[in-house]
């Protein structure tokens, strides 16, 4: 047990005492129902694993992960021995081996099915560094996005000063270029290197034909053989991530006009400071309130994107790059959700759009989402890069929520949590009855309240780690930090709720011991959210780490939950000890 000391004045210092993390009277019991004279065999431990944690495993994968445990902690055992002492239990039970998801992540769910069918891992502006307004465009952000696993990478592009180039860049703002070229090769090299299964760059572009031209033999040098090329207008059913697996695959509409600049920006534009909390980022938005607001305008169709519309003298060579065509539908959007026609469509429009249009036409949404592909994209107002909820686009079967991912907080976090599942490989399967109608042909209403199917029972034991991942005074200058845990569901509006423990003082390992309960109506759309606070009085609290967890996906039993900062990776130390029960 070691001490740190806090100098609160010149001539006053405090002293405190970092304590290990107890072992929880739970783990406790459970050491002794399933070990003999204080010791743990492999026998034992497979049956616990079996009964407790609902594992699916053989005695020899048990003992496989006994041993691998106790290789990685030679400090706590001989090498030969094959048992666990309590506290070695304790620590197994800390360990990353007993991780809340499946470990190793693998795929796990059919890939053969039409990309419709699938939430897809989708970037918006994906070379910015920073706001949309000011800040460097580079290949760091692509590169960054695809080793997440994200398989949606967008790209505008734009004529340099002397029309003999190619730039990405976000037009009509202070943006600084990066050249198409840097981050073509940025994509073939590491778009694989989260997963196999396809990138889909969508491309903003605002080129002549001479350089549209320049642009399919840069692409085509580039992925050679890797690319998906056209070799047909339309699609009756979209292809699967199976059969695209390894590939690259473009989505665009050829451009109308040559440079038109997008409507509303130029480089005046100022960039507002986000009201949101620094280190959070604002509290996921309400959807119950947004989808029962009456609202008897009709939505409008989505404005045509300057250079988005399709032009027919474009070069043979460029036309044929463009595998997944997106459209302008016509006729508002009554006429395109209720489109019967033969071939697939691909639509894009912006939050603020679908926010309106699943007030009067939610289930026709749903509708329309089960064959065709909708992409949803930031409004423009979010200048400083911020996201929405991606819920809303979610619970309608929308499969491409376009996010900023050079941010970070709430909604970020939300979109990082869905893409775990699946083995992270960018695509996870929407749930049934989002992609088949019911037994009278009913559609799925995201905001009619369902019969609970399950509650899911969660218990907080204790957190460890803080004291080694982060500097003594990180958290406060005169003592160690006072921890609290915010836990709750994003879903559906009648699931999602928040909910938090009391504020543990001056405890670097705190110990809550308290139990939560969330009755769940569509647990296959359910997030767990788990954040940690460090309270402070004057000001807001602090961050102390944060994760969310698709809830389909969870594992029951004692588990270490392993913490990440506000982008999304993992801190080196930093867990929780939890339960979780579906009764």
């Amino acid at each position: 047990m070691s001490k740190q000391t806090y100098r609160v004045c010149l001539c006053f210092k405090r002293r405190f005492r970092i304590k290990e993390a107890e072992v929880p009277s739970d783990v406790t019991q459970l050491f002794t129902s399933y070990s003999d004279n204080g010791s743990m065999s492999v026998d034992h431990l497979h049956r616990f694993l079996l009964e407790v944690q609902g594992e699916k495993l053989t005695k020899e994968e048990a003992q496989a992960l006994m041993v691998s445990f106790l290789s990685e902690n030679k400090h706590h055992s001989v090498s030969q021995r094959r048992s666990l002492n309590l506290k070695e239990f304790f620590r197994f039970l800390l360990s990353g081996i007993n991780a809340p998801l499946p470990l190793p992540p693998k795929v796990h769910q059919d890939m053969n099915c039409p990309l419709s069918h699938y939430f897809i891992y989708t970037g918006h502006n994906s070379y910015l560094t920073g706001n949309q307004i000011s800040s460097d465009s580079s290949e760091e952000p692509i590169i960054e996005a695809l080793k997440r696993g994200v398989r949606v990478i967008e790209l505008d592009m734009w004529p340099n000063s002397t029309k003999d180039d190619i730039h990405i860049m976000h037009g009509g703002t202070l943006t600084s270029p990066v050249k198409l070229i840097k981050c073509l090769k940025a994509i073939r090299e590491h778009a694989f290197a989260a997963s196999d299964y396809p990138v889909i760059i969508t491309l903003e572009d605002h080129l002549n034909q001479e350089l549209q031209a320049v642009v399919a033999k840069m692409v085509h040098e580039t992925f050679q053989d890797v690319l998906v090329c056209s070799s047909s207008d339309t699609f009756q059913d979209f292809p699967s991530p199976q059969s695209l697996k390894g590939r690259v695959v473009i989505s665009t509409k050829p451009p109308k006009e040559y440079l038109e600049a997008k409507e509303g920006e130029d480089g005046s534009v100022r960039v507002y400071k986000s009201s949101e909390e620094v280190g959070w980022g604002k509290e996921i938005s309400d959807l119950a309130v947004k989808l029962k607001r009456e609202d008897d305008g009709e939505c409008e169709d989505e404005k045509e994107d300057p250079g988005q519309a399709v032009q027919q003298s474009a070069p043979p060579e460029y036309k044929s790059l463009i595998a997944i065509r997106a459209e302008k539908m016509k006729g508002g959007i009554k006429a395109w959700l209720r489109v019967g026609s033969q071939k697939a469509h691909r639509v894009s429009l912006n939050e603020e759009k679908l926010e309106n249009a699943v007030l009067t036409h939610g289930t026709e949404i749903v509708r329309f989402n089960q064959r065709n592909l909708m992409r949803v994209y930031p409004k423009a107002m979010r200048l400083d890069s911020s996201n929405y909820n991606p819920l809303i686009g979610w619970m309608h079967g929308v499969q491409m929520v376009a996010f900023n991912m050079q941010g970070h907080g709430r909604s970020l976090w939300l979109m990082q949590g869905m893409f775990r599942a699946n083995g992270g490989c960018g695509y996870v399967t929407k749930p049934d009855f989002l992609l088949n109608n019911g037994p009278s042909g009913e559609v799925f209403d995201p905001n009619k309240r369902l019969p609970v199917k399950k509650t899911l029972k969660v218990k907080v034991y204790l957190g460890e780690g803080w004291n080694i991942d982060f500097h003594r005074t990180h958290f406060d200058f005169f003592s160690p930090p006072d921890f609290y845990v915010k836990i709750g569901i994003a879903g559906v509006p009648c699931d999602s709720s928040m909910k938090k423990t009391r504020i543990i003082e001056d405890n670097w390992t705190p110990v809550w011991n308290e139990d939560f309960g969330f009755p769940l109506t569509v647990p296959e759309l359910a997030l767990l959210r788990i954040e940690v606070h460090e309270f402070d009085i004057p000001d807001k609290d602090d961050f102390a780490g944060q994760t969310c967890l698709p809830v389909w996906e969870l594992k029951t039993g004692i588990r270490a939950v392993p913490l990440h900062d506000r982008k999304g990776d993992q801190y080196k130390s930093v867990r929780l000890l939890m339960k979780f029960e579906f009764v």
